[in-house]
């Protein structure tokens, strides 16, 4: 495994290497990918083995453009629409596959539908483009497990199962991407993420919450337990119990501040995007400290206060991840 700084020319050996059929974890603005050719079914089955994801869950599909975009993709006028205003950027659309889609229908988990995301990040479009195809990747750490901001984060996550890392810095967003569907009448929120439900329905209006089953997702993020740490994540917390680590929010009242060994605070200042941003870090020191608990402060649900809630309700599940047909494995 290497850790490679963003040059051309190692943004070039990475390209020329996932042509081959290889792996290769990369930055965007919302959080490190683990990508593969998406045009390539072996490449992108090598992604669930390293991640040991299931593979009944899809992936998404990152462009360089509108496009490339359009050539795996049916764009309607929401779509476009909402891709002049947000692309490049954090939202990710799961539209019709096009007519000769070329990527992978395992990228795709055998849906009719894929995920489309054109992400913000000079060295994951230079990646892209050099390829030549679109990139499948999901996150770049173990399934399940809390998502990677840092290539370091991936080091400690993957090992030897990504062989190469371009390394990027810190994701600025710290967040996934949102999801939307819109592949019906009614756009669908399948993912709160890095951009809000509010600014989505100011252009096309009202969008609906996604009722669709953990066991059968129709894009990633939808799985009961995801971005977990090992350590038990409770939430809402208005006390500390006996060993417990804090997730802080804003201003923490004295009695907690008191009988906290540990503490990371997302904000001081209750700035949800610095939250975001910090979001998956805080929780993976947490996690290194040996605590019993992980106890996390309330989060406002508006903004992307409704993504980091998403997560931190993920995150505290303790049931095992749901299996095909409904089951837990």
């Amino acid at each position: 495994m290497e850790i490679l700084s963003q040059s051309k020319s190692n943004i070039i050996r990475a390209a020329t290497f996932m042509k081959e059929g290889g792996l290769v974890a990369f930055p965007t603005e919302t959080i490190y990918g683990l990508g593969a050719d998406a045009c390539n079914e072996h490449a992108v089955a090598s992604i669930y083995i390293a991640k040991g994801r299931p593979s009944f869950n899809p992936l998404i599909s990152h462009v360089d453009g509108l496009p490339m975009a359009e050539e795996i993709a049916r764009f309607d006028d929401r779509a476009s629409t909402l891709a002049a205003a947000f692309w490049p950027g954090p939202l990710t659309f799961v539209l019709r596959r096009s007519q000769n889609c070329p990527v992978s229908w395992l990228a795709c988990a055998g849906l009719e539908t894929i995920a489309v995301r054109c992400p913000k990040h000079a060295t994951a479009l230079a990646l892209i483009s050099s390829l030549g195809h679109p990139i499948a990747a999901p996150s770049a750490n173990r399934s399940g497990s809390i998502s990677p901001t840092l290539a370091t984060h991936v080091a400690e996550s993957l090992g030897d199962a990504v062989p190469l890392i371009l390394d990027g810095g810190a994701s600025q967003v710290g967040l996934e991407s949102t999801i939307i569907d819109l592949t019906t009448d009614t756009p669908t929120l399948l993912r709160p993420g890095g951009l809000s439900r509010e600014n989505i329905e100011a252009l096309i209006g009202a969008i609906a919450l996604s009722g669709h089953a953990p066991d059968a997702p129709k894009s990633p993020g939808q799985l009961l337990r995801h971005y977990a740490p090992d350590t038990p994540l409770r939430l809402n917390a208005a006390a500390l119990g006996p060993g417990e680590a804090l997730l802080a929010f804003g201003p923490i009242p004295e009695d907690m501040k008191n009988a906290a060994a540990i503490s990371l605070n997302l904000s001081e200042s209750g700035d949800l995007h610095e939250a975001a941003a910090n979001l998956f870090s805080m929780m993976r020191q947490l996690d290194r400290m040996g605590c019993a608990g992980i106890a996390a402060m309330p989060v406002p649900a508006h903004g992307l206060g409704m993504a980091i809630n998403d997560r931190l309700r993920r995150a505290a599940c303790r049931d095992s991840m749901l299996a095909p047909g409904g089951k837990k494995g």
